[in-house]
């Protein structure tokens, strides 16, 4: 696969996820449930991490580092469903 067909996957990618972050966010607008605000800062994080992605060079030495975004986007996902499964009892 050539640098740009990787760069336009990663286009995709960050158009995709920055959709389902604003998808997610009017949902917890409507309804002020706090799993919809995790989904959406999660999606918002990789539609982040993916504009890096697709700006650095694949040979930069830093590039690996910036996978550690999509890490904290993992853990917001699972820290909103840990909160939701939690409840009130």
């Amino acid at each position: 696969m050539s640098e740009s067909q990787v760069a336009f996957f990663q286009g995709i990618s960050t158009a995709g996820s920055f959709v389902v972050a604003l998808i997610f966010l009017r949902f917890w607008r409507e309804s002020h449930d706090r799993l919809f605000a995790f989904f959406g800062a999660a999606f918002a994080t990789l539609a982040v991490s993916w504009t890096l992605l697709g700006l650095t060079s694949p040979e930069d030495e830093t590039r690996p580092y910036l996978y550690a975004i999509r890490l904290v986007a993992f853990l917001l996902l699972i820290a909103g469903i840990v909160d939701k499964n939690r409840g009130t009892q």
